[in-house]
């Protein structure tokens, strides 16, 4: 079943991106290329440069030095000092990920959304495909949890020994959630499905390369499995023509790992 979807997915993007190379339009500087690959660039330069709370902690350093002790109480004392650092971070994400490309996508390029993966027609239609790779997933999951670096790097919202799971974890799980959200429209919708026409399916592996490298600091395993899952996630995406089978997986894997961490370090409690 898997290799006939491969093998159909390529079939039928490869024959809609011949038909529109041998359009005059295609003959043409293609703005839309340039556009979605400059905005990718920039992007992930600010995800890579502004991400960091400590970046906009020395920023507001520089501008406006009475503000500092706000800024380090905002993130470095409180209850809610953990939390603030990495809502701000997918903040980043957000603006980076989503904001950003909905922008381009409909003030430049004129475009609707929904012809870059925000729909929902066929959005569940791959279901046993979704199963299929929990049930591949789940047990390498398991296996890699025993790894000294998986446990150090997940959660990422970290409890100390004894805590109990809370409404701030909770309220991050959900932040988590809509990270991969963004991020699967990001790679999966605006730049998978915007050079789909000019480059057919081999803009899945175009794709790919931004998307593994996001992965490097992440324990090595994970940025290997990267380069699979955008293969594969690409694949589905064009497929479909839509991201939600993407998000779906992604949040699964991402609670699956959260809840095995957690477990291995025995705080698996409320």
């Amino acid at each position: 079943m898997i290799k006939e979807i491969f093998i159909t997915t390529f079939n039928d993007i490869e024959s809609a991106s011949k038909n529109f190379n041998a359009t005059d339009d295609s003959k043409k500087f293609d703005f839309k290329v340039v556009v979605i690959s400059i905005t990718v660039a920039i992007s992930l330069l600010l995800i890579n440069y502004c991400s960091s709370f400590e970046s906009t902690v020395n920023l507001v350093h520089t501008i406006n030095p009475k503000s500092a002790n706000a800024i380090n109480k905002f993130f470095y004392e409180g209850q809610f000092a953990q939390l603030n650092r990495l809502t701000h971070w997918n903040l980043v994400l957000t603006i980076s990920y989503l904001l950003i490309p909905i922008f381009i996508i409909k003030i430049i390029l004129k475009e609707p959304l929904k012809d870059y993966g925000l729909n929902f027609n066929n959005g569940l239609s791959d279901y046993k495909l979704f199963l299929i790779m929990l049930v591949i997933m789940i047990p390498v999951l398991f296996v890699i949890s025993f790894n000294t670096s998986f446990q150090t790097k997940y959660p990422f919202y970290q409890l100390n020994n004894n805590e109990p799971i809370n409404y701030k974890f909770l309220i991050w799980e959900i932040e988590y959630f809509f990270q991969f959200f963004t991020l699967e429209f990001f790679f999966r919708g605006f730049l998978l499905q915007g050079l789909k026409n000019r480059f057919g399916y081999y803009s899945v592996f175009i794709m790919t390369l931004p998307y593994c490298m996001i992965h490097f600091a992440k324990p090595m395993p994970e940025a290997i499995a990267a380069i699979i899952a955008g293969i594969v996630l690409g694949t589905f995406a064009l497929r479909s023509k839509n991201i939600w089978l993407g998000v779906f997986i992604h949040c699964s894997i991402a609670i699956t790992m959260d809840i095995f961490a957690l477990w291995q370090k025995n705080l698996l409690h409320f």
